[in-house]
């Protein structure tokens, strides 16, 4: 799902905070998961990302799935080697990849694909 190059589009998040693009877009149509882009934006007014220079800029987001517990975790780290500064365990999802990445740039939140 997350084969993207580029994106002609850019949508605005219902809080205002981010937009994201067609890539970003495609992964939640494909499964069901609106919730990731909401939890990621929700996540933006959070003293641990406003406070941090790094991660105002940019922003690195991993969720990992366990498919056979359906438990998942989103991180958010400023860059390789720093600490997670956001973690949130999901006790159910039905994503359906193991792994996914979403990156946070000046604002829009993209695939690593449409950089």
């Amino acid at each position: 799902i997350d084969h993207s190059d580029g994106s002609e589009n850019w949508y605005k998040h219902w809080l205002g905070q981010l937009t994201y693009t067609d890539g970003v877009k495609a992964v939640a149509d494909a499964a069901g998961a609106y919730w990731l882009i909401d939890a990621i934006a929700s996540y933006q007014m959070s003293p641990n990302i406003r406070n941090d220079p790094m991660l105002r800029d940019v922003q690195f987001w991993t969720l990992r799935v366990n498919l056979e517990a359906r438990v998942a975790v989103l991180e958010c780290i400023a860059d390789t080697d720093y600490p997670p500064a956001i973690r949130q365990v999901i006790e159910y999802t039905d994503f359906p990849l193991e792994k996914m990445r979403i990156w946070v740039e000046n604002n829009v939140m993209m695939l690593p694909g449409e950089r």
